[in-house]
């Protein structure tokens, strides 16, 4: 089983950075609780305040797929629907290192 990261990078409607901001701080509380997930990072472009990558670290693929089942997740996807400038991307990666003993 491998250690598996997805960056989804998102673009916000102007004006509601502060919001998905908001919505993803609570995605992300009870994200770091779920079993499986080893980190869930919100990042955001220092130059341009609309710009996001959240970074998802989860034990396996399963995990990964266990989250976009949760009550928490679904609610925040509902509620940054309207927030999106465009559709989010998720890119799955493979973590080669740093090894990360699950």
């Amino acid at each position: 089983m491998a250690t598996t990261v997805t960056l989804v990078h998102v673009r916000v409607v102007k004006g509601k950075a502060a919001q998905f901001i908001e919505e993803t701080l609570k995605n992300h509380r009870d994200s770091i609780q779920e079993p499986g997930n080893l980190r869930f990072d919100i990042l955001q472009d220092p130059e341009d305040e609309h710009s996001f990558i959240l970074y998802e670290m989860y034990e396996n693929e399963q995990a990964a797929r266990a989250h976009k089942e949760t009550a928490h997740y679904l609610s925040w996807r509902e509620g940054v629907a309207e927030l999106m400038a465009e559709p989010r991307k998720g890119v799955p990666y493979t973590v080669l290192a740093p090894q990360v003993d699950v």
